[in-house]
């Protein structure tokens, strides 16, 4: 089965609710009306205007609305949303008339609302910025409880299956954190083996990589991911986690067993990894798409995490059928 229709049926379980702020895309309200009608969610709001949803019903030829609107500028928790934020931003002492022009973007309405808990999660981007849904969600909702660093994962959903037998790889960190540190690559493991769990309910198994293998080679560049696996592991094993995770390996003792049985034999990945953890942004893109494109692997993504509340970004040139599967695994990450 692929993962997706993996995601799709897990959601339908939950009872969850969403919010697409993005009320004036026609692909949105397509959509929405898909969600729900599917039951990967009990409840979507879709923020706009009626004349904006109206136009972008007609447009996406719907005459049956089957998703909850609101106008969030003229709803009557505005202002109390524009006081929390004030609240949330007290650091920078903003006036209230920037927090109303701040929550005034939907993206920042929507986040808030999934922070006050009217929704489980929040799926936005198709005209958004990745910029500012990373703005929103961070400065909205904020980091999960022992996590300081929020990153992406992208959900690989192999057409082959590894050779350890894994369908489903999740690769990390390849949309946020550019250089990302010894404690950042900590973080971004423990958020992706979060939502690993959250979406396969299996046992993570995290390889950090780089050119080395449990020391094979010494340069300065590996030193951080070095300590970032010592680190990952001290933790997983201080907190009795059930992580499997080792030291730092090449990507093909990470994936492929017979090669984990010569240069890795005593190690507790043996060539099983399911989460692969790259060194930096560069790395973890390239590799997300090579795979994609000459293994033909399924990529979606970037999957934000280590929030208190799920969020998801979407492409600008998504569909209404990609905006429909993102909705499915941010349901899947609201389950935890």
């Amino acid at each position: 089965m692929p993962a997706i229709d993996m995601f799709i049926e897990k959601a339908k379980t939950a009872n969850k609710k969403l919010v697409l702020p993005e009320g004036q895309d026609p692909r949105v309200v397509t959509a929405a009306n898909k969600i729900i009608e599917a039951g990967v969610a009990s409840q979507v709001f879709v923020l706009g205007t009626e004349a904006e949803i109206a136009e972008s019903c007609s447009q996406a030829g719907i005459t049956e609305r089957r998703f909850d609107t609101l106008d969030y500028l003229n709803c009557s928790y505005f202002e109390e949303y524009a006081e929390q934020f004030k609240e949330l931003r007290k650091k920078r002492n903003i006036s209230i008339e920037k927090a109303r022009t701040n929550i005034s973007d939907r993206i920042f309405f929507g986040a808030l609302m999934a922070r006050n808990n009217l929704v489980d999660g929040m799926v936005a981007g198709s005209i958004a910025s990745t910029a500012n849904m990373l703005r929103a969600s961070f400065s909205c909702i904020g980091t999960a409880p022992g996590i300081k660093t929020g990153s992406s994962c992208f959900v690989m959903d192999l057409q082959t299956p590894s050779p350890a037998g894994d369908e489903v790889l999740l690769f990390a960190d390849c949309g946020v954190n550019p250089d990302p540190n010894a404690e950042q690559l900590v973080d971004i493991a423990m958020a992706t083996s979060n939502t690993y769990r959250a979406l396969l309910g299996k046992t993570p198994r995290v390889a950090f990589l780089g050119f080395s293998t449990f020391g094979s080679a010494q340069h300065e560049s590996l030193e951080k991911i070095v300590e970032a696996a010592a680190a990952f592991k001290q933790k997983v094993e201080a907190e009795k986690l059930d992580i499997i995770t080792a030291g730092e390996m090449q990507a093909d003792a990470a994936i492929v067993p017979a090669v984990a049985a010569k240069k890795c034999a005593d190690s507790a990945i043996q060539g099983n990894a399911n989460i692969l953890i790259f060194p930096d942004l560069n790395s973890g893109n390239i590799c997300y798409k090579l795979t994609e494109r000459l293994a033909g692997a399924g990529a979606y993504g970037p999957i934000l995490q280590g929030l208190a509340r799920p969020v998801n970004d979407l492409s600008r040139g998504c569909s209404a059928d990609d905006i429909f599967g993102v909705a499915a695994i941010t349901v899947c990450q609201a389950i935890g």
